[in-house]
């Protein structure tokens, strides 16, 4: 009993933690673990180093360590004069650098470029932090305000009516559209097999040109008046008096509707101070044609358009192709197939040559504007077949239970079933707005020109004329690219993780 008594033995005191085996932590610990712990890893590992010594090194070894930093002149960048093989040529980067910007916008009006890049910046930036309050103003200025804001600045000149005057000019060249169609049809009746058939066509769709210009009179007379008068502020006046008063009455009338009243008189007199800071009744800025517009701001228009425009357009393709209607549903299918059967290039050579020919001849369409219609459809209905695998992943209950609880097909959709469909693709959408960043290259094919453009262009300056300028020039536009489309991607990432916080266990 004593012998057992005096072999047991309980520690007071606790005991330091050991540190982990060296070949476990560390560096050492590391290329054990995971770079050398199996024969496939080891061969990877391999690759990847070789990798690095004949791609990264030499590259950095060209951009920074062999690079030419100063001078005036394509000597400087040459191998005779500094005695070394030349790597990149950044003095020609630096003599080039607003023409990779701005293309050839005239150098004294380019500070609106700069005020359109802030502006854009500003209203972006609240938009993308989810802390920041006030959402839906910051919404209703960058996607609808601050577009038209863009247009004027960089575009220039000013306005000679509003709404009304817009309105009706629509609707004239739409009447203009379907007589003619209808003209053109009778003519091709004198020398076709099936004449009657299409002179009768013709003439049915004369007719219903006829009564839509009979349906439209009041309002071209009012316009005309309001052209004879105070062509921007009376229309402007009337044009206020006229939305806030349906506006009032859709919102409920004197008992629900005056909020919606005052939100629509604020935003008409923000409205008026934005053509009275910018002289847009006054003529507004000098013009400056989209033909001279080029560069990092061309290629910036086009994404930016291309991805606000593309998404409502991808939302009701989608929504189209799984209607119950069958001509909505038809349609949507055609449409979709047919764009997403076509590649790009001939989208913008359509958009570019044929759409012109579809519109009246009085009615010009502005040569970056078809392009900019061209790829906003094109992206559209690949976004339509990624958000429509969103929607299919929602499960049918969430529909029905919102149907038995009384809720609209348009509650459903927008409240329920449409944020869990987005919020499945997060990944797909944000693949295609990074792959329409890189296919704005191929509007240069339309006579555009984007960065690249603008650099390859740059190229033909003899002044920097060097072995290496192409490779420093096509090095800086994959950086500018790669800032964006890695941006685009981690902040996708951002958001799919904090919409799926929840999820997380």
């Amino acid at each position: 009993m004593t012998d057992i008594a005096a072999s047991t033995f309980v520690r007071q005191d606790l005991v330091a933690e050991r540190p982990a085996p060296m070949k476990t932590t560390g560096f050492f610990g590391v290329l054990r673990s995971r770079l050398l712990n199996s024969p496939t890893n080891i061969l990877l590992t391999i690759l990847c180093l070789l990798l690095v010594w004949y791609v990264v090194v030499p590259a950095l070894k060209f951009l920074l360590v062999d690079a030419v930093w100063t001078g005036k002149d394509r000597t400087a960048c040459l191998s005779e004069t500094a005695g070394y093989s030349v790597g990149a040529c950044w003095p020609y980067v630096w003599a080039k650098l607003n023409q990779l910007i701005y293309g050839f916008y005239p150098e004294a009006q380019r500070w609106r470029v700069n005020l359109t890049f802030l502006l854009g910046v500003a209203l972006l930036l609240p938009l993308l932090i989810p802390r920041l309050p006030a959402k839906g103003l910051n919404s209703g200025l960058f996607f609808f305000a601050f577009p038209v804001v863009a247009f004027f600045l960089l575009h220039g000149g000013g306005i000679a009516g509003f709404g009304v005057s817009w309105t009706a000019g629509l609707l004239q060249l739409f009447e203009q559209s379907i007589s003619g169609v209808g003209e053109l049809l009778v003519n091709l009746s004198q020398s076709s097999a099936i004449g009657p058939l299409l002179w009768g066509l013709g003439k049915v769709i004369v007719l219903v040109g006829l009564l839509i210009h009979w349906l439209i009179f009041p309002l071209t007379w009012l316009h005309d008046q309001l052209q004879t008068s105070q062509p921007v502020w009376g229309d402007f006046l009337v044009t206020a008096v006229i939305v806030s008063a349906i506006l009032f009455g859709l919102g409920g009338g004197i008992r629900t509707g005056r909020a919606v009243l005052i939100r629509s008189l604020l935003t008409f007199a923000g409205m008026a101070v934005a053509i009275k800071l910018m002289g847009l009744d006054r003529g507004g800025f000098p013009i400056v044609d989209t033909r001279l517009w080029g560069g990092l701001l061309v290629t910036l228009v086009i994404a930016i358009t291309g991805i606000v425009a593309s998404m409502p357009i991808g939302i009701a393709l989608a929504l189209g192709r799984r209607s119950t209607i069958p001509l909505i549903r038809i349609f949507a299918i055609t449409f979709i197939e047919f764009w997403r059967g076509v590649p790009l290039i001939t989208v913008l050579f359509f958009a570019t040559y044929m759409l012109p020919l579809f519109v009246p001849g009085n009615f010009t369409i502005d040569g970056l504007m078809r392009a900019l219609i061209g790829v906003a459809l094109f992206t559209g209905a690949y976004l339509a077949e990624v958000i429509r695998g969103g929607l299919a992943a929602v499960a049918r209950g969430q529909a029905e239970a919102a149907s038995a609880l009384g809720l609209s097909w348009w509650k459903t959709t927008s409240l329920i079933v449409l944020p869990q469909a987005l919020r499945y693709v997060i990944p797909g959408i944000v693949n295609s707005f990074i792959g329409l960043f890189k296919d704005t290259s191929l509007v240069s094919i339309v006579a555009l020109f984007d960065l690249l453009g603008s650099l390859r262009a740059s190229f033909a300056d003899p002044t920097w004329t060097t072995p290496t300028t192409a490779f420093t020039g096509f090095a800086v536009a994959g950086m500018i690219y790669f800032v964006f489309c890695f941006g685009m991607s981690r902040y996708s990432l951002f958001v799919e993780n904090r919409l799926n916080a929840h999820r997380r266990t």
